[in-house]
């Protein structure tokens, strides 16, 4: 099963990398499986540490796609790396051991902390569909666009019907980087 959370990490210097992760968990273990290139695995490979953050705030999702405002953080795990501010529960990761691939290797992260800040308060169908629309949103180039828009019109029943401001606003960022996209592509096609 994957779950979807938000990866924090700093670089040697201490710049915080926020991104949403698809991630596993094996034996006790986080597995976080990051395409090359990637700031997320650079990041690990040269600290050895991340942390998972469990949100209910589907803007953070959207925000890392479509690269808009960032999400204030609060340090962790004695200072050596970053939570999100408003996670409900973060996990405290430490690199165990690498499968190297070529194009996606297997990272098996240890869990060194965990801490719950907030209550879940249950699942929202709108929350759902941003999820799913910031992962065909990091997929622009791989999907067909006539696809992407079939998808879209399906989730925006559930937007249409359960959403919140924060969800809403997830939504037009994510529209936004789409319709940008498009614009580009359009561009590219007449030059």
């Amino acid at each position: 099963m994957i779950y979807e959370t938000i990866i924090t990490t700093t670089d040697v210097h201490g710049e915080v990398h926020i991104a949403p992760f698809g991630i596993q968990w094996q034996a006790g273990m986080v597995l976080i499986s990051p395409y090359r290139p990637s700031t997320t695995l650079q990041n690990i490979v040269d600290t050895g540490r991340a942390v998972l953050n469990l949100t209910d705030d589907v803007r953070v999702f959207a925000a890392a796609v479509a690269k808009r405002a960032r999400f204030a953080t609060l340090p962790v795990m004695d200072g050596l790396a970053v939570r999100l501010q408003d996670a409900l529960v973060h996990h405290g990761l430490n690199l165990h051991h690498m499968e190297d691939d070529i194009v996606r290797p297997t990272l098996w992260m240890e869990v060194q902390e965990s801490v719950q800040h907030g209550m879940f308060m249950g699942f929202n169908r709108a929350q759902a569909a941003v999820i799913e629309l910031a992962v065909l949103s990091s997929r622009l180039h791989l999907i067909p666009m006539d696809k992407i828009q079939q998808e879209i019109q399906y989730l925006r029943i559930a937007i249409d019907k359960t959403a919140g401001p924060r969800e809403l606003e997830a939504w037009q960022w994510l529209e936004d980087l789409i319709q940008n996209y498009q614009a580009q592509q359009a561009g590219l096609l007449q030059a």
